[in-house]
């Protein structure tokens, strides 16, 4: 087949179309290209696009020339329903549009009929081409017949065929020359949880209290149970437990991460395995797998997900490491390389060797996750899969989506731009982010960009803090900085995330230049009451709980593409809206980024950005206070940190 026409650029498509791009179902996904031919004659693009177990069932949908001089044409597609959608691009050329186009810059010249009479002929016959392929003969024989009336007026001759009946029968069955199809392209839709959610991070040994003594008690999966309501009344979705299995005695870490750990020092859940068991078992302290499958049904009653730890790693203890010495890497003198990031050594954990048995330890590694979804897991936090292989990662995604195409996986990756990136296209369905290291006003709106024009493969999960990350700026700024850092991440990504303990606001490093806690829970329990906490007005719960409740009232929260900064003329305040393409729904959010004095300032072009016909009006309300008011495009702001630090406005109306 000749291809007479250039289809290029196409987007959603990652690395050309050697991974599926990403979406989620119900989602608006933009479809765009750059589609050309020769000449002048009028070209037109359709999407065609159906579910891989479609039976070859597919659906047209019509692209719009979005930028007549670049060639740029785009539409919507939405999937409605989970597992892998195939696309393509025809580009086709459309004579009907051509003779239209012809026939109107003639007739506005004002030639008379006889200069036109092939003109005519040529409009007949389309119109007869039309009645056949159409399956409704009616009306575009009749236009047809009328075109050749040379007895009539021209403006007669012509009324029928530029009527709305035939441009309707050409909307539904266009006529198409030189059909040209584009290479197929692939898009996996998760479930939406995949695009929208908000998680808590809690340590579920950390729930036990305090004995009359004051001492911590060990938590169990009940204890974590009864903290569940809190979490859910706060408005959260997805629980995140750090690794739930027995953890080793060899070389067991004391607090902050000393070398050597007493005999009631409940170590790193991170150094994974004991003899109690291994990746496939619970730690005795926390309870049974009974009861952690009574602690997960009692998440979902709440409306929770649990999501666990995925910590491919072992303690010396682990049953691995005498079952299969040939996973792990053994060093001249005949001892297993534990884990090293220099300066810093973690001898209490072995990494796994992928490349001495990858058949074996591969297959492993997949019963592994498999058990856990087999007892009601279906999200999976990774713990550092930059240091295992790509291809592992190819492998294993892709074998649990065969069987439970619901499951997610959250990559903990903060490493160099190419890996996080290409963990993401080869098929996380989430990933952190640098945004705790982002707090100027221009590098947060460079890298909300970046990640938004990324959303057809990396979706971001912005916690504003971990167990290893306690950001300098929350060390210094006091209860505002953890309000405005919670806002910034709750309204720039539609996934959102945070540490037990940021809500009262813990910020204390282990020493002064770290990014490390104090008494990190990494290596004790930390019992804390935020019941007191919130009675005494020391916690951050009721400003977490209002941004959960507006993002669950916006869909335009709940969306990755599309955020529009507004122009704001204060550095230390930062504005932009979202818009949700289905609802229409649309949010501006205005952001203090100073915790420790009020911050005023106008924000511009909001009016031309939102209702853009002459004498509109933008009416917003204040989803915080309520309060309604009428912008211009000169807004002014202020923000007092004392009072609040953002403010987050819904329109209304724009008309």
């Amino acid at each position: 087949m000749t291809r007479r026409f250039a289809i290029t650029d196409v987007a959603p498509a990652v690395n050309s179309g050697s991974y599926p791009a990403k979406a989620v179902v119900g989602e608006h996904v933009p479809v765009t290209a750059t589609v050309w031919r020769e000449g002048h004659e009028a070209v037109a693009a359709d999407v065609v696009w159906r579910h891989e177990d479609a039976d070859g069932t597919a659906t047209t949908v019509p692209m719009a020339l979005t930028d007549h001089g670049l060639d740029r044409w785009e539409a919507t597609v939405v999937p409605d329903r989970e597992g892998m959608w195939l696309y393509h691009l025809e580009a086709w050329g459309d004579p009907w549009a051509t003779w239209l186009h012809g026939i109107r810059a003639k007739t506005a010249a004002g030639l008379p009929a006889h200069r036109l009479a092939a003109d005519l002929e040529t409009g007949a016959r389309l119109l007869e081409r039309l009645a056949a392929e159409s399956g409704a003969p009616q009306t575009p024989l009749l236009a047809a017949a009328r075109l050749r009336r040379r007895d009539l007026p021209l403006a007669r001759r012509l009324g029928p065929a530029l009527g709305d009946e035939i441009a309707d029968l050409t909307r539904r069955h266009p006529l198409r020359d030189l059909l040209t199809p584009g290479p197929v392209h692939r898009i996996w839709a998760d479930r939406p949880r995949a695009l929208h959610g908000a998680w808590y991070e809690l340590f579920p040994r950390s729930t036990g209290g305090t004995d009359a003594n004051g001492a911590p008690v060990h938590g169990t999966f009940a204890t974590a149970a009864a903290d569940l309501p809190r979490i859910a009344d706060m408005g959260f979705d997805v629980v995140y437990l750090p690794p739930v299995h027995p953890i080793g005695r060899t070389h067991r870490k004391g607090p902050n991460n000393a070398l050597r750990a007493g005999p009631n020092d409940v170590g790193s859940p991170w150094a994974v395995g004991s003899a109690a068991g291994g990746h496939d078992a619970v730690h005795p302290e926390l309870g049974t797998l009974d009861d952690f499958d009574a602690f997960v049904d009692t998440a979902r009653g709440l409306g929770l997900e649990i999501a666990i730890d995925l910590a491919f790693q072992c303690s010396p203890d682990h049953p691995w490491v005498s079952s299969h010495p040939e996973w792990f890497t053994t060093r001249p003198d005949g001892t297993i390389a534990y884990a090293e990031n220099p300066p810093k050594a973690y001898e209490d954990i072995f990494p796994l060797n992928f490349d001495n048995d990858p058949d074996g330890l591969w297959a492993e590694l997949l019963r592994i996750v498999l058990f856990w979804a087999d007892h009601g897991v279906r999200i999976f936090r990774v713990d550092n899969p930059h240091t295992k292989p790509l291809a592992f990662w190819d492998f294993l995604i892709w074998q649990v989506k065969e069987t439970h195409p619901d499951v997610l996986f959250l990559a903990e990756a903060f490493t160099r731009p190419a890996v996080l990136q290409g963990l993401a296209k080869a098929g996380f369905t989430q990933s952190y982010t640098y945004f705790t290291w982002r707090t100027a006003k221009q590098e947060l709106t460079d890298y909300a960009r970046e990640l938004a024009e990324g959303a057809g493969f990396l979706r971001p999960n912005l916690f504003v803090n971990t167990p290893d990350i306690l950001q300098t700026g929350l060390q210094h700024g006091g209860p505002a900085m953890f309000a405005l850092r919670a806002a910034l991440a709750a309204t720039l990504s539609p996934t959102w995330g945070l540490y037990s303990g940021y809500e009262l606001y813990e910020h204390r490093p282990v020493r002064q230049g770290s990014e490390e806690y104090l008494d990190s829970e990494k290596y004790q329990l930390r019992p804390r009451d935020f019941g007191a906490a919130e009675r005494q007005g020391r916690s951050l719960a009721p400003w977490i709980t209002r941004l959960n409740d507006i993002r669950r009232a916006h869909p335009a929260l709940q969306q990755l593409r599309g955020i529009r900064f507004l122009d704001v003329d204060n550095d230390a305040l930062l504005a932009y809206a979202k818009t949700d393409p289905a609802s229409k729904d649309t949010v501006l959010c205005v952001v203090s980024l100073n915790p420790h004095r009020p911050e005023g300032g106008t924000v511009h072009d909001a009016l031309m950005a939102f209702a853009p016909a002459r004498h509109a009006r933008l009416t917003l309300r204040d989803e915080i206070s309520g309060d309604v008011a009428e912008w211009s495009d000169a807004h002014p702001v202020t923000l007092d940190p004392r009072l609040a630090t953002a403010q987050i406005w819904a329109v209304v109306n724009h008309d």
